[in-house]
């Protein structure tokens, strides 16, 4: 019988040393000095260790992020797009907050596991709301904000895409962040008037960082402020932090407040019927455990969240993209 070949075990076992070497780099702000022409790794140590300094930037050629020449590093075109802070595209938010956050709450992934609970007593020694911990301070707030922004940025086109919403005449995207999906909705459907309800600081937050044309902003709290009127809700990431108690109390204020014929567009990472995949929604399932209350869901599971609460027609898409798709009518 043949040995079965020790490469995926291998390759698990280093994976999170190419994470960390990302997180790194973008954290030393390389690409952002690269951007502006190349340069060796004397130039860019700024303080650090040059010799270590240039260790960092081989093993970010070996992954494809820098190019070297001469002893000089430049950008590819990747790293160009989205690891640079000031890029339109960039997701230096989400790898800040994976680096400074979430890569510490994984370590106690093991006690997670075993308790059936979130990390963050234990790893910061915070205890608060949900939110209270992401937001703890100015500077997580930033870059949990901005992570959601770009990796919004990557799902959100496709998700309004993934259904005909062109007889919605207003969208509120409660708990919308940046209003990255209320930008997409308005883009593909400029007739629908789009506003982003969402925590105080992140609408403020929002108005001063990511101001979006067109977007409309009002500040409350979706678990007890009164809802605006609206004939199709949003939830983007919403969903996959709650217990199931929450999520039920969270769809029957929706579906109260919708008109006949009023929808809720979600948005999150379906697992496969049978959970035997996909792997990033697995992760991003056990991501839920370590930092928050929720998990990820197969369709059918929120199919039955949406009937509890009254809706019907319930239909899924998957997009290819890090988010799919769900739409329910009442």
């Amino acid at each position: 019988m043949t040995e079965p070949s020790p490469d995926l075990v291998l390759d698990l076992i280093e994976a999170f040393r190419r994470s960390k070497t990302m997180f790194t780099a973008v954290s030393l702000g390389v690409f952002d000095r690269l951007e502006e022409r190349p340069a060796g790794a004397a130039e860019l140590s700024n303080g650090a260790d040059a010799g270590a300094m240039e260790r960092l930037l081989d093993a970010c050629v070996s992954l494809g992020l820098l190019r070297k020449s001469g002893g000089r590093y430049e950008n590819t075109p990747v790293a160009s797009a989205y690891l640079r802070r000031s890029s339109e595209r960039t997701l230096t938010g989400y790898i800040l907050y994976s680096d400074r956050v979430l890569f510490r709450l994984w370590a106690n992934l093991e006690d997670a596991v075993r308790e059936g609970a979130n990390r963050w007593e234990q790893t910061f020694g915070f205890r608060g709301d949900l939110f209270g911990n992401f937001f703890r301070t100015e500077e997580a707030q930033r870059d949990f904000l901005l992570g959601m922004h770009g990796v919004g940025l990557l799902s959100s086109p496709a998700v309004v895409a993934a259904f005909d919403l062109g007889a919605f005449r207003r969208l509120v995207d409660l708990g919308g962040a940046t209003g990255h999906l209320a930008a997409a909705a308005r883009q593909r459907y400029p007739s629908l008037e789009a506003v982003v309800f969402d925590l105080p600081s992140a609408v403020e937050f929002a108005r001063r960082h990511v101001p979006l044309d067109g977007v409309g902003y009002a500040a409350g709290d979706f678990f007890r402020d009164p809802l605006p009127e609206a004939d199709l809700f949003a939830l983007g990431r919403i969903l996959h932090d709650w217990t199931e108690d929450k999520i039920h109390a969270l769809l029957a204020r929706i579906h109260e407040r919708l008109p006949e014929g009023g929808g809720v567009l979600i948005a999150e990472k379906l697992l496969d019927d049978d959970k035997s995949g996909p792997a990033p929604a697995h992760m991003q399932s056990l991501n839920m455990l370590v930092c928050a209350e929720g998990r990820e869901r197969t369709l059918a599971e929120y199919e039955a969240l949406l009937a509890a609460a009254g809706f019907r027609r319930v239909e899924g898409r998957k997009t290819g993209t890090p988010l799919d798709a769900v739409l329910a009518r009442k």
